[in-house]
């Protein structure tokens, strides 16, 4: 195949992925300002594990040196 037309084919490919996420993205910027979509969960997040105590427990934590 010709250098050009594979440059140009990749080239419209690059095109029209470039459209497609412009509409998708003009649409979710119509749809957030219409309030359409919800940001957040209703659900408040649980912590399922505790956290360490500082720097001072960092050498057990991964295993000392």
């Amino acid at each position: 195949m010709n250098k050009n037309l594979i440059f140009a084919i990749i080239l419209g490919v690059l095109l029209l992925v470039s459209v497609v996420q412009a509409v998708q993205l003009t649409s979710l910027k119509s749809k957030i300002d219409a309030n359409a979509v919800k940001i957040g969960s209703s659900k408040p997040a649980t912590q399922t594990g505790t956290a360490g105590s500082g720097l001072n427990d960092l050498p057990t934590m991964v295993g000392g040196c």
